[in-house]
């Protein structure tokens, strides 16, 4: 509802007072109408107190919903299978969840075996890896199509800080299972206290960078299998390379041969599969495909100089407890990079595929199934696990419903490891090195900087930096690194917010950024800013630096109003303004008496519930004036322009009025804005008084043509 009232200074409304009218030397102008939306103050005047906020805390929140849950609810928090058993369709289902789970157990049993050699371990634990983790996450992971298990990454890092360790393989292996116990208990922790968020202050520009420098990396630490000498374990890409020429007295072709021939095949087998839908079977296929030509080649014509797998124990994992507990706080640092990747790798699979499949995913309760599952599989000889991009892929084109998929991989793998082992034997090394090399390949994403350098400049530099350092420095100093240029953009932005100037698009009254908009024109005697972020300790003095430099750059090329030489009104648009603190209020208080030892008066336009009622607390309301609140940057406009003086005229004073009399002005201002209008007059606004030659007193307020 606007409200048309008449005024034209604010010495016409305080009226009687005998000494606020002396203040007013001008002979006042004849009234001109103006529309205004009343403001709606959090409390009264009259009031002495604020009332409290009705905003709850996130702590309140939480509580509200944990009383108003059922038994139902609980039960599918904790137990997120229960949602989909529920409703199970096994008409629909089973059939898809069938083929999508035996689809995706064989693809898993050679790339499990695959990714243990590369974390440094006997392959037996990457098929345990396999097994007791899937089944755990198909009961407490909250995705459906989320494929578990051993991946590239994760097994690189593994190899990579625990090859740092003078120990024996006993105690290598043993160090593996205790990382994943302790990357569960940090997944579950983050997940009960809803922490998940902190991953938001990694950019994609940094994952893409650093997952892309890993597969060159990973693919290089591979190279030992098809090369036929062994070549030395790093995270940096100049020491293997290095060692690579060293050794090439050492070259070996058959090993080199059939390990290029099976990489060209699964590579060969992955591209059909993906670009022809009948063939896509040849993508989950291709490991398979591997281990059993490599096996049939060895078996047939017996060569000696190609590596073997080896014997593999026959059986399920045995129950035992996580041991060498007097390294938990040297393998911390790792927990907490390996708990970040998986984190980034599933959590991002599973709400792409969550959406996808028309269901919602809570991060959080996402994180609790990862760690559920890394703590049970570190009581089964398991070392981390987490979500496979790869496989998911896999397990969602082959029609996967549900977590049903998942048991249907668990068994696969079960069926491996009774009954397939012995076999196992005779696979050679260097096909499980190709499954490796094909599977990173596709992490190598150098579109992602082609798009960057085309986009965002920032973020090209993000991923140029995070690559390179992953590349030259390591994994871990890559990933610090480029997370710590992220969250240096994060806080240079924060303390560096943008801060436009406004002007009014012709023929509107709408107010927009003038650079955006260059036909926007101004008032003279007024600046209008917009501050586009909250307001707090870390920005509050380059806010203020900026507001003196509006001031000061005054720019009368698209100027309209009085012809004056200097600001009399700055008119803040806080309706970006999300948060304020009392870092932000002490220096607005600063500013206000800035600007009022030098006649300039301070408008606030539009802050929203919670900003408004913190500026009230503070009392800085109350020391600008309740008169200068307005629900529009256009209603602070008109009410500015009536005090903004004309060339011929000194500049008002503006009052300083005593709560009595700021009182008296605010019931006179009601007045004024409630005189002789009715209910249905007001909203309709047909009862507009024109003394203006304006057309229409919205668009074009308190203004004559001559002035423009």
């Amino acid at each position: 509802m606007e409200i048309t009232y008449a005024s034209s200074s604010v010495s016409d409304l305080v009226g009687s007072d005998s000494s606020m009218a002396r203040t007013a030397t001008p002979t006042p102008a004849p009234p001109r109408p103006v529309k205004i939306i009343p403001f709606q103050h959090p409390y009264a005047a009259a009031d002495t107190t604020p009332t409290s906020s009705s905003s709850t805390t996130p702590f309140s929140r939480w509580r509200t919903k944990v009383k108003r849950m059922k038994t139902v609810d609980w039960i599918d928090y904790f137990l997120p299978c229960s949602r989909w058993i529920r409703t199970y369709n096994w008409r629909e289902y089973l059939q898809p969840d069938v083929i999508a789970g035996v689809t995706v157990g064989v693809m898993l049993v050679p790339q499990s075996m695959s990714y243990a050699k590369l974390a440094g371990l006997e392959p037996i634990y990457g098929l345990y890896t396999g097994f007791v983790p899937v089944f755990v996450y198909a009961i407490f992971g909250s995705s459906r199509q989320l494929a578990v298990g051993p991946v590239a990454l994760v097994s690189m890092l593994v190899s990579n800080v625990l090859s740092t360790f003078d120990s024996s393989p006993e105690v290598y292996t043993e160090l593996a299972i205790m990382l994943s116990l302790m990357v569960g208990i940090l997944e579950c922790t983050m997940g009960i206290l809803r922490l998940g968020w902190l991953i938001r202050f990694i950019s994609h520009a940094v994952i893409s960078g650093f997952t892309t420098a890993s597969a060159f990396v990973i693919g290089l630490s591979q190279a030992k299998y098809f090369l036929g000498y062994d070549v030395s374990r790093s995270s940096q890409i100049i020491p293997v390379v290095k060692s690579i020429i060293e050794g090439a007295d050492n070259f070996s072709w058959p090993p080199f041969v059939m390990g290029s021939s099976i990489l060209a095949i699964l590579l060969i087998m992955k591209h059909l599969g993906k670009t022809r839908k009948n063939l896509r079977f040849l993508r989950a296929g291709g490991p398979l495909t591997a281990v059993v030509l490599g096996t049939a080649f060895v078996k047939i014509f017996h060569p000696s100089s190609i590596s073997l797998v080896g014997d593999i124990p026959q059986g399920l994992p045995p129950f035992s407890l996580p041991k060498e507990f007097s390294h938990f706080k040297s393998l911390i640092p790792t927990a907490i990079l390996i708990t970040g990747v998986a984190i980034l790798e599933s959590v991002g699979i599973a709400k792409a595929l969550a959406a996808k499949n028309g269901y919602e995913l809570d991060s959080n309760q996402e994180l609790f199934g990862l760690g559920v599952a890394n703590i049970c599989g570190s009581f089964f000889s398991a070392y981390p696990s987490t979500g496979s991009f790869s496989r998911s892929a896999v397990n969602h084109e082959s029609g996967a419903k549900t977590g049903l998929s998942g048991i249907i991989m668990g068994c696969i793998m079960l069926g491996a490891l009774l009954f397939l082992t012995p076999l196992f034997e005779y696979i050679p090394e260097c096909a499980l090195a190709a499954i490796v090399v094909s599977a990173v390949i596709g992490l190598v994403d150098y579109e992602e900087a082609i798009f960057l350098w085309k986009v965002d400049k920032k973020d090209f530099f993000l991923w140029v930096v995070t690559a390179t350092t992953t590349l030259f420095l390591g994994i871990e100093i890559g990933v610090l690194v480029g997370v710590g240029f992220s969250l240096a953009f994060v806080i240079q932005e924060s303390a560096n917010p943008h801060i436009a100037v406004l002007g009014r698009l012709p023929g509107t009254t709408v107010y927009r950024n003038i650079q955006q908009y260059p036909e926007a024109y101004t008032y003279n005697g007024i600046v209008i800013v917009r501050i586009d972020a909250p307001i707090y300790f870390a920005n509050t003095s380059y806010i203020k630096d900026r507001l003196r430099k509006y001031e000061l750059e005054v720019d009368q090329s698209c100027k309209r109003g009085p012809e004056v030489e200097r600001i009399y009104f700055v008119i803040l648009e806080m309706a970006p303004v999300t948060y304020v603190d009392s870092s932000a209020i002490q220096a607005l208080k600063e500013l206000y008496q800035e600007y009022n030892s030098r006649d300039i008066q301070i408008a606030i336009a539009n802050p929203n519930k919670e900003v408004l009622l913190t500026l009230s607390k503070s009392g800085l309301i109350e020391q600008i004036g309740k008169e200068w609140c307005f629900v529009r940057v256009h209603d602070a406009v008109q009410v500015c322009l009536q005090h903004v003086p004309n060339s011929n005229n000194p500049p008002p004073k503006i009052p300083e009025l005593s709560p009595e009399k700021r009182s008296r002005f605010l019931e006179r201002l009601s007045e004024k804005r409630k005189e002789d209008l009715s209910t249905s007059e007001m909203e309709s606004g047909e009862k507009d008084i024109i003394i203006s030659n304006d057309p229409d007193p919205q668009l074009e307020p308190l203004l004559s043509r001559k002035s423009h």
